[in-house]
C-alpha cells in the first residue's frame, strides 16, 4: 500500500475512534474531555484528507482505491460531526438534509460519468465547501465545548457564541448549496438522456 493509500486508511481508521469519542463522557479538567479529543482526532483525520491528496498527486500515488475511498472517509467523517451536532441540537436537521442531497447528487453524477467513461475532476467549489464546511465544524465543536473565557476576558461569550454558530449554519448551507448547483450546470451534458 503506497503513502497516499495509507493516510487514507488512517482517515478511515480514526473514523470509529471520533465517533466513539463523541458518546463516551469525561472530563479531566475544563480542557481535557472527550469533546476537545475528539476535536483532535477530527483535526488529525482533517490534516490526512489534505496530506494524502498532496501525496498522492506528488509522487504519482492515484490509485482506484484512493479514488473511491478517499471521498468516502471525508464524506462519513462530516457526516458524524453533522449528525452528532444534531444530536446535541447544536445545528438543525434540514441544513445537515441539505449537505446530504448535495453529496448524494454530486456521487450520482459522477457515477453516471463513470458509467461514460468520463472523469470528472475536483472543482475548486467543492474545495472551497469541504475547506468552509471542516472549519465550521472545527469552530462549534470549540464553541460548544464553553470554556469558560468570561473569567478572564470579560465579553459577552454567550451571545457571541450564539451568533457564531448561526453564522456557522449560513456559511455551510451558502457553500453547499453553491456548490451543489456549479456542479450540477458543469456537468449538465453528462446528465442529458440517452436518445
Amino acid at each position: 500500500m503506497n503513502t497516499a493509500n495509507k493516510l487514507t486508511m488512517s482517515r478511515v481508521l480514526l473514523i470509529p475512534v471520533f465517533i466513539v469519542l463523541l458518546h463516551i463522557d469525561f472530563k479531566v479538567n475544563i480542557f481535557i474531555t472527550n469533546i476537545s479529543i475528539a476535536l483532535l482526532v477530527f483535526i488529525a483525520a482533517a490534516i490526512t484528507d489534505l496530506a494524502d491528496g498532496a501525496v498522492a498527486r506528488k509522487r504519482n500515488q492515484i490509485t482506484d482505491f484512493g479514488k473511491f475511498m478517499d471521498p468516502l472517509a471525508d464524506k462519513i467523517l462530516t457526516f458524524a460531526a453533522l449528525l452528532w451536532f444534531i444530536e446535541v441540537e447544536l445545528i438543525p436537521a434540514w441544513l445537515v438534509l441539505v449537505v446530504i442531497i448535495r453529496e448524494f447528487m454530486v456521487t450520482g453524477i459522477r457515477l453516471v460519468a463513470a458509467a461514460k467513461n468520463t472523469v470528472i475532476a475536483a472543482s475548486i467549489y467543492g474545495k472551497i465547501k469541504t475547506g468552509v464546511t471542516v472549519g465550521c465544524i472545527i469552530t462549534m465543536f470549540v464553541l460548544y465545548m464553553n470554556i469558560p473565557l468570561g473569567e478572564w476576558i470579560p465579553i459577552p461569550w454567550e451571545q457571541i457564541t450564539y451568533w457564531m454558530i448561526r453564522l456557522c449554519w449560513v456559511l455551510i448551507g451558502t457553500v453547499t448549496v453553491i456548490s451543489g448547483i456549479v456542479y450540477l450546470v458543469d456537468n449538465r451534458e453528462i446528465m442529458k438522456m440517452d436518445k
